[in-house]
């Protein structure tokens, strides 16, 4: 058993919970998801069996596309309304899309992000969330991340009588962005308090919400011995490199790690390609400088 099953993740579970849901279905431990999801968060998860958990990283460095909302005038312990009530200031007017869609812009492209205290980050061995439960405070480090967009749907709900608005957005951002701190950013941009009310992930590891598949199934093609239609090969999370097929005597050669010279592959002048053998992608192979050939980067299968 080896590849990727695209997996809807509802939301109350967790992404260790669908893991293992799937050990069980499955009858095997090697499951592996590509970037955790939170319980209150549904959307694509794509999750790796067998070899193909080789993949994993891979799959989380690819971009990710987000729908939600947010609503401004109130704020919460944890970004989003799983969290205590924190901070509240009614807005005795809404603000107009053109001042939203100006704040928005300020978090676009490469900025600094600090996560927020109840997430799983790791500093001096804890993850944040045990200080923040423990009622401890910690310094945060600063991440560098990329939004690529963050498209605001109009000026959205505005409640009078709560002194709230709710607006829907869509944001597309980089490998480690807290969407719930996008969304309180947003309001610190307008002066208010906020939180993001809702979150479904459209988009991770090249899959996208209409090509994910649900537990149920899953286990309705594993009884029917029909996994193929629910698990994708591994090459999904590799098809931002260049392919370069193998004949018969360089697959010997790289089963073995022997390096591989650019006349043997095609004249390549990429730093990392995967290469395949019989259509299957077998592993990635890196560009050396210092012994002018390309070196194996990763081995995905042998076989």
């Amino acid at each position: 058993m080896n590849g990727i099953i695209p997996l809807y993740k509802p939301r109350g579970m967790t992404s260790f919970d669908c893991v293992a849901k799937l050990r069980h279905i499955l009858h095997t431990k090697k499951v592996g998801h590509s970037g955790t999801l939170d319980p209150s968060v549904d959307g694509v998860l794509p999750i790796c069996i067998g070899p193909a958990t080789k993949v994993v990283p891979y799959l989380m460095a690819s971009g990710k596309v987000y729908q939600g909302t947010v609503t401004l005038g109130f704020a919460t312990t944890t970004e989003d309304l799983d969290g205590e009530e924190v901070a509240r200031q009614r807005l005795a007017t809404p603000f107009s899309a053109a001042e939203v869609a100006a704040a928005a812009q300020q978090l676009t492209g490469t900025i600094q992000q600090t996560p927020p205290m109840f997430s799983a980050v790791k500093v001096h061995g804890r993850k944040l969330y045990e200080y923040a439960r423990a009622g401890e405070t910690v310094e945060r480090p600063t991440r560098t991340i990329t939004v690529d967009h963050f498209d605001l749907t109009g000026a959205g709900t505005f409640d009078a009588q709560a002194g709230t608005q709710t607006i829907a957005f869509e944001i597309g951002c980089s490998k480690g962005t807290y969407v719930r701190t996008l969304a309180v950013d947003l309001g610190r941009a307008l002066g208010v308090p906020a939180v993001m009310a809702s979150l479904t992930r459209l988009k991770s590891g090249g899959f996208t919400l209409d090509q994910s598949v649900t537990l149920e199934d899953v286990a309705a093609a594993q009884a029917a011995d029909t996994l193929t239609t629910v698990l994708r090969p591994i090459d999904y999370a590799l098809q931002d490199y260049p392919h370069i097929a193998l004949s018969e005597k360089l697959w010997g050669l790289v089963k073995n790690g022997v390096f591989l010279t650019v006349e043997e592959l095609a004249g390549s002048t990429a730093p990392e390609v995967a290469l395949t053998y019989a259509g299957e992608t077998k592993c990635l192979y890196q560009w050396s400088a210092e012994k002018q050939a390309y070196k194996p980067l990763k081995m995905f299968t042998v076989n």
